[in-house]
Formats: structure tokens, C-alpha cells, sequence
């Protein structure tokens, strides 16, 4: 996520309360998280597991809570608590901004879109010409929709990202800044759920379809002509390639990569990457022929049990 106003690494230790470690006037171009950062970003880590990872990373400045040399190239803010710094750049930068109308009068809409009664549009979005947008949809602030989408019904574009740091006994939401970026001639079914990123984008790319009562959870990004069943629960920071066929209540782990048409069937269940342009079904998942193999070797178990107590 880009700063709308430059800022310097020193005014943003002002702002969250921290140490510079390196030149406190080095401009900040943006924040984001580390499978997005970039180089003029401020980032953040709080676990020595992840030290490593992020001081070597695009990131030009790191919010850290450990106080070490900064690397070549980086200047550090030192925090104790560097997530709730995080947010609090967050809620500065992008703060909630109340809407009094059902369409905010900074939305822009192409021509020949229609708007059914009851859809709320947010602060910011765009939305492309000859759109369908059914009764009580609700689009978030930010959301930017191409040309010839339709979205049916109860859909939800740009809710805050699942995305909670467990603290003893309860639980600090880490903010949402990102966007839903729907590409053109996508339709959305009835009652969909469509998480906005952290600091990126979530998105849906051109021509995809997407059935009733889908969740896509933040920053993940779906491919080009993609058909995705109902019911189908896809997490965070995933990424589908094109022409991939997800089927009817598949579940989907977060931060995994699913191939170029691959084929899921349904009620299947995805904990890891899968390789494109074959089929998969099971609960975890594997390619459809090992699947029957598997099953028809559980058949034999019983037969295997009676000859074994004779």
C-alpha cells in the first residue's frame, strides 16, 4: 500500500513511538506485508523465527523488536510491540472513513451499469461500464470492479481480512488497508464473501465465475477464467492460476499455489501446492487415479481383517 503524502522513517517513529536505527530521513514510499513488500517499503517482525527472513527482504525499513545492527541498504525502528505499531501506521495512513449515503458520492460508476435497490457503495470504488449490480450487495471502500461484471444478491466485496495475533487470552486484529480488484467479465453468485488484502490486493481475474456462497479470503489472487463451485472456501494469500475448475465445498489452505488447470472435485479438501493441468478429489487431496486406488485398496481391508482372525 502506497502513503497518499511522503513521509520520513523519523516522523513515523514520532508516530508509533519507536528507535531509528539508520537514517531518520529516508523517505517511506509505502507499507506492506512481506509476501508484498518492496523496495521503499516499511515492513515488521516480531518473531525471531522471521528475523532472518524479513532483514534480507525488498523491505527498506523494518519495524522490529529486537535491537540489531540494520543491515546494508535498511534502516530499522525498534518497538516492543511491532504488530501494533503496524496498525497504528495503518490507521493513520488509511483510517475508517464513515459513509451517510447507500452510494458515497467519491464512488465512480461507468455508463450503462446498473445498480438494483439496496447495494451499498463505498468510499472510492470504481466501477467499469455495463456492470449488473444486484439487490443489497455491498461494496467496501476502495473496491475497484472492471467492465460487464455481474454480482448477484448478498455478496460482500472487501471485508477486513480473518486475520487475528493471539495475545495470552485473546486476540489483536491486524487492520486491513488493501483492496478487492475484480477484473472485467467476472460474474460473482449469490451471498459471496470477498476479503480485501492487508496492504495488497485481493483479486479476481478476467472471466472467472464464481458459484454461490463462496469465501476468497485476503490477498489471495485468482487467475483468468477460473469456475469456482459454491460453497468453496479458499484462504489467504493463495494464489490460482487460469483456468483452474474448483468444484462444489472445496476447502483450500492458505499460502499455496494451485496450477494452471488443475481440475478440483468436490468436497474436497487442498492442504498443500498442487502441480496445473491435472485432476485431484479427496480429503487431502491427491491426483483423482491415486484417489480410486486408494479407496479400492480400503475395500480390501475388511477381507484382509477376516482372513487374518481365521
Amino acid at each position: 500500500m502506497d502513503f497518499q503524502n511522503s513521509i520520513t522513517l523519523g516522523e513515523i517513529a514520532k508516530l508509533i513511538d519507536g528507535k531509528v536505527i539508520g537514517d531518520s530521513n529516508a523517505i517511506v514510499i509505502g507499507l506492506n506485508e512481506i509476501h508484498v513488500v518492496r523496495n521503499g517499503d516499511i515492513t515488521f517482525v516480531d518473531h525471531p523465527k522471521y528475523y532472518k527472513k524479513v532483514l534480507e527482504s525488498d523491505a527498506s525499513f523494518v519495524i522490529i523488536n529486537k535491537e540489531v545492527d540494520a543491515p546494508d541498504g535498511k534502516s530499522l525502528i525498534i518497538h516492543d510491540a511491532p504488530m501494533d505499531a503496524f496498525n497504528k501506521l495503518i490507521n493513520h495512513s488509511n483510517p475508517f472513513l464513515s459513509s451517510e449515503k447507500m452510494i458515497s458520492d467519491s464512488a465512480q460508476v461507468g455508463d450503462g451499469t446498473v445498480i438494483q435497490p439496496g447495494v451499498f457503495i463505498g468510499n472510492n470504488v470504481k466501477i467499469g461500464g455495463n456492470c449488473i449490480i444486484h439487490a443489497n450487495v455491498s461494496i467496501y471502500d476502495g473496491c475497484e470492479i472492471g467492465d460487464n461484471v455481474i454480482i448477484h444478491s448478498n455478496s460482500v466485496l472487501g471485508g477486513d481480512a480473518y486475520y487475528f495475533q493471539k495475545r495470552n487470552e485473546d486476540y489483536v486484529k491486524f487492520l486491513s488497508a488493501g483492496k478487492v480488484v475484480i477484473e472485467s467479465d467476472v460474474e460473482i453468485g449469490a451471498s459471496c464473501s470477498i476479503d480485501k488484502g492487508v496492504t495488497g490486493n485481493t483479486i479476481i481475474g478476467r472471466g472467472t465465475k464464481l458459484d454461490n456462497q463462496c469465501q476468497v479470503g485476503h490477498d489471495t489472487v485468482i487467475g483468468k477464467h477460473c469456475l469456482i463451485g459454491a460453497f468453496a472456501a479458499i484462504a489467504g494469500v493463495t494464489t490460482i492460476e487460469d483456468e483452474v475448475v474448483i468444484w462444489a465445498r472445496v476447502a483450500i489452505n492458505k499460502d499455496i499455489v494451485i496450477g494452471k488447470k488443475a481440475v478440483i472435485l468436490a468436497t474436497s479438501a487442498v492442504d498443500k501446492s498442487i502441480e496445473g493441468g491435472k485432476v485431484y478429489m479427496g480429503s487431502p487431496v491427491m491426483e483423482v487415479r491415486q484417489y480410486w486406488r486408494y479407496l479400492a485398496s480400503l475395500k480390501k481391508i475388511p477381507d484382509l481383517i477376516r482372513k487374518l482372525n481365521v
